[in-house]
């Protein structure tokens, strides 16, 4: 192979979490009066961080007392929430094994908060990665490359060795950022037009390609 270091992007690349989140995310609205969003919406705010999906998700002009209300509201529903119709895509666990026997490492860097990343990469991936670092204090979000130079330096490997791989435009730009290789995934949420146009040169539709 290629590469001795995967990073992978976790929300549409790894795991299929929109409906989780989109529960998540109308829970909250649902307790401020706001009216709910449908799965097709939620799936264009996500990327970002947490955070910022709250952000896009409240009504325009909410004030932010309120959307900063909503968000402390999501964190604790989430954490109970995140694992309860969030599942692999197909084909993603047998490819992590696959990389795993070939002896290439392989990391998570998400933008998602870091009680979550770790939480759904010990329940549905565990003992599979070397490393795995989502959102939190200190730790700049992508498309920062920091989180991802933190990871490759690590894991002792050389920016020539390592590849980024997501479903985004956030992660065609964290690749670009940290001088590294991207590959990325049509199956994820933005789609393989997005991507396309996000500037993505290599697009996968199937997980045995990246192997």
């Amino acid at each position: 192979m290629k590469y001795r270091l995967m990073i992978f992007d976790l929300d549409g690349t790894l795991l299929n979490t929109l409906e989780d989140l989109t529960d998540s995310v109308n829970y909250v609205l649902w307790k401020h009066g706001f009216k709910e969003r449908t799965l097709e919406e939620v799936r264009g705010f996500i990327g970002n961080g947490i955070h910022k999906l709250i952000e896009r998700s409240v009504p325009e002009g909410t004030a932010p007392f309120l959307t900063e209300e909503c968000y402390k509201d999501f964190v604790p529903h989430y954490k109970v929430h995140c694992a309860e119709k969030t599942r692999p895509y197909d084909g993603i666990p047998e490819l992590l094994q696959r990389l795993k026997e070939a002896g290439v490492k392989i990391a998570v860097v998400s933008n998602k908060a870091d009680y979550a990343v770790k939480e759904l990469c010990a329940k549905y991936f565990p003992g599979i990665f070397d490393e795995v670092v989502g959102e939190r204090v200190g730790i700049h979000r992508k498309p920062s490359p920091d989180a991802v130079n933190e990871v490759i330096r690590l894991l002792g490997a050389t920016k020539e060795e390592t590849v980024y791989v997501g479903d985004s435009d956030v992660d065609v730009q964290t690749a670009e950022n940290a001088g590294i290789d991207g590959i990325f995934v049509a199956w994820g949420f933005k789609g393989e037009a997005f991507l396309k146009e996000a500037g993505a040169n290599v697009i996968v539709t199937r997980p045995e390609e990246i192997a």
